[in-house]
């Protein structure tokens, strides 16, 4: 069982962990319709990326006609 030999001190603990935060993100802009999206993704309001689209959005769809 593993037991340390010498106690960590909190400075050390804490110099440990000074990497561990979290970075915030870097959206960009969409460059077929302006919307914020994720650097490299396609983006979820379009569809598009790299200027061509990749995801073809579906128009509005009324629930009830489909479930009948």
């Amino acid at each position: 069982m593993a037991v340390q030999q010498n106690r960590v001190t909190r400075s050390r603990r804490n110099m440990r962990r000074a990497h561990d935060a979290l970075v915030a993100s870097n959206p960009n802009e969409c460059s077929s319709c302006g919307e914020l999206k994720r650097p490299h993704h396609v983006c979820p309001s379009c569809g598009h990326y790299a200027d061509r689209e990749v995801v073809a959005q579906a128009t509005e769809i009324d629930l009830e006609d489909d479930a009948a």
